[in-house]
């Protein structure tokens, strides 16, 4: 019984990291997603409009987006850091976005820097 135990504990203690780290993977997995998604749909407003979105919120009520997504990090959809600039019609707005949270990935880069 104690050898049968030993196995399971070692088996577990192996598994427990790989799962971790599954995990944080699949959350920086969708955070690409979001960016890449959130990013093109800004392009999208922007070239339509002819002025860049002032906030999230307006890329939902024009119907770019159903709903601001929920930043995979932070498990919110209020803590997108929004970058506003001024853009080459001269219309300051909302130019790009980027996680909210100031952990650091797996690569070593923090996430509000992606």
């Amino acid at each position: 019984m104690m050898v049968v135990m030993t196995i399971i504990v070692t088996i577990v203690s192996i598994a427990v990291p790989f799962y971790s780290s599954a995990i944080v993977r699949a959350r920086e997995s969708v955070l690409r997603s979001n960016l890449l998604t959130i990013r093109s749909v800004i392009d999208q407003y922007t070239y339509d409009k002819e002025e860049p979105p002032q906030s999230l919120e307006d890329l939902v009520q024009e119907g770019y987006l159903r709903e601001v997504p929920i930043d995979p990090i932070t498990n919110s959809r209020t803590t997108w850091e929004t970058i506003i600039e001024t853009g080459p019609t001269g219309e300051s707005g909302l130019f790009d976005v980027r996680s909210g949270s100031d952990e650091t990935s797996l690569e070593g880069t923090p996430y509000n820097e992606w």
